[in-house]
């Protein structure tokens, strides 16, 4: 199904400043980029590089005053989706190397608190059904609620609160996940039914592959259950939000707009 992407921001820098942008959807196999327009201000320096894990571009610039960019899209997601109950989970020892790293805390997510809540919550599930019944446990025992967090909220943070956005939902997913020992990572993404319209953030894990011996893949999970993941469209993935912010600036900065559509036509 083709998905149609607008994202518009602007910001002001005081003086000649990096910044590191991540917005583009990712050109990947589960996800074809049909055309794509992206405008953006003149910058005295702009390089592109690799994102995490491959999936996507992060764009380097370097520049001062009004900066402007404008993103159009069209991408057909192709995304296989399987029946996450059906699913087992692999043991650590059985891991591939680069979901290892999704194992361990980091600095939205520390999994190793929540174990005893895991084990007394969801003791009685594996795999995949565990994984789907910590989903569910969030959407029910959260209040979605625009402005309740900020850049220093983290999963303890909103587990306390029972309250947040969506980057709090997708962090203590991924912190439950990892507290069970299934690997878990940060999805940014562009999503149609997300209200309000915004960047969008999920969670992924990785569970057993019943068509690969011994392989495993990545699944999407959203406790805010605003994201279809055959509707999905990924932006970038990494250890939490830090990782995948859409911009990150190393000095002073003032944001000034955003505005975010994204649909899905019939």
């Amino acid at each position: 199904m083709p998905i149609d992407i607008s994202a518009r921001f602007s910001f002001s820098l005081h003086d000649p400043c990096d910044v590191l942008l991540q917005f583009e959807a990712a050109a990947i196999p589960e996800q074809t980029i049909l055309s794509c327009d992206c405008q953006m201000s003149e910058a005295i320096h702009l390089a592109r590089i690799p994102a995490q894990d491959n999936i996507g571009q992060r764009i380097w610039l370097r520049s001062e005053g009004l900066y402007e960019v404008d993103y159009r899209a069209r991408v057909q997601v192709n995304r296989m989706l399987a029946d996450l109950s059906e699913l087992e989970r692999l043991e650590p020892h059985d891991l591939p190397g680069e979901a290892v790293q999704y194992l361990f805390d980091s600095r939205y997510c520390p999994a190793d608190r929540f174990q005893p809540f895991v084990e007394a919550e969801f003791g009685h599930l594996t795999g995949g059904p565990r994984m789907v019944a910590m989903r569910d446990w969030v959407a029910q025992n959260f209040s979605y609620v625009p402005g309740s967090s900020d850049a220093t909220t983290t999963a303890m943070d909103s587990f306390v609160e029972r309250r947040g956005i969506c980057r709090d939902y997708a962090h203590v997913m991924i912190t439950l996940a990892r507290a069970s020992a299934v690997p878990a990572r940060f999805v940014s993404c562009y999503a149609p039914g997300v209200t309000p319209q915004d960047f969008h953030a999920v969670a992924e894990v990785f569970l057993a592959d019943p068509s690969i011996p011994g392989g495993g893949a990545w699944h999407i999970l959203d406790a805010t259950a605003m994201a279809d993941p055959a509707q999905t469209v990924k932006i970038g993935v990494g250890r939490d939000a830090a990782d995948v912010s859409f911009m990150t600036t190393f000095g002073a900065a003032q944001f000034e707009d955003k505005t975010v559509a994204v649909t899905a036509p019939d």
